[in-house]
């Protein structure tokens, strides 16, 4: 039974907790009967090895807190106004934060064009699901399973507070998740506490594009960027040909 029972979970949360092992086949299986059940399949992880029910069995998912859609917002528009935002002035730049930007110095240079689909969506959703399972970093490992008509949608469904020190409406960030798949045939497969995991059908294969798809990352993560790589440059190269996106909120 891969749906399995559910287990306890704080009631008024729409996330469902089926009471299995888990193994690399069932986002394909669970994802596969999407449309009859209604129920987005992921991988959930814990905080961390001391925290590993956190937030899924904690009290800290809040449905209904955005109290929006996602389909109330555009999405080159949130990306722009994210940008703005954490884009400093040259005279402010204390930082160093230009130099993590360029060559994008002359404010946001807007969203990148669609990438070329290099293998169906869901099935690569399913292979980057179980690469994602055997990661030794994963803590508390769990399925869930979420009453959603498609993944971009999720967060928002779960009132999932990942993002919150960047933007506390998280229907925005569905918003660009829905763009996501349109025009890079993601689809989500895994979240933790502020971590969130998408397959890539379509990543950018070219220098010119994967910088203008890692401005876009900057916008929707800037930690990707400021604590990780410490350039949009060499995040860009990280990005080509990956069938995987994963980002953080500090």
């Amino acid at each position: 039974m891969l749906f399995g029972k559910r287990r306890d979970r704080p009631h008024e949360s729409p996330l469902q907790l089926p009471d299995i092992a888990l193994d690399g086949g069932w986002w394909a299986f669970a994802r596969a009967r999407h449309e009859r059940t209604g129920l987005w399949p992921l991988l959930l992880h814990g905080l961390s090895e001391r925290e590993p029910d956190r937030p899924w069995l904690t009290g800290e998912l809040h449905p209904g807190r955005s109290g929006g859609t996602p389909s109330d917002h555009d999405p080159e528009a949130l990306l722009a106004r994210w940008w703005a935002a954490g884009e400093p002035e040259p005279e402010e730049d204390e930082e160093g934060l230009l130099d993590i930007v360029a060559p994008f110095l002359n404010g946001w240079p807007g969203r990148a064009d669609a990438g070329v689909p290099r293998a169906d969506p869901d099935e690569l959703g399913g292979a980057e699901f179980r690469s994602l399972l055997a990661a030794d970093w994963i803590h508390g490992s769990r399925p869930g399973l979420v009453p959603a008509g498609r993944g971009a949608d999720v967060p928002t469904v779960l009132g999932w507070a990942g993002p919150t020190n960047h933007d506390s409406d998280i229907s925005r960030v569905s918003a660009v998740l829905r763009d996501w798949e349109d025009r890079f045939g993601t689809r989500l497969i895994g979240l933790g506490f502020d971590t969130m995991y998408l397959s890539v059908a379509a990543p950018p294969v070219e220098r010119d594009h994967a910088l203008r798809v890692a401005a876009e990352h900057f916008a929707l993560a800037p930690d990707n960027i400021t604590q990780g790589t410490g350039s949009l440059a060499e995040y860009a190269g990280d990005l080509m040909e990956s069938t995987r996106w994963s980002f953080w909120w500090d």
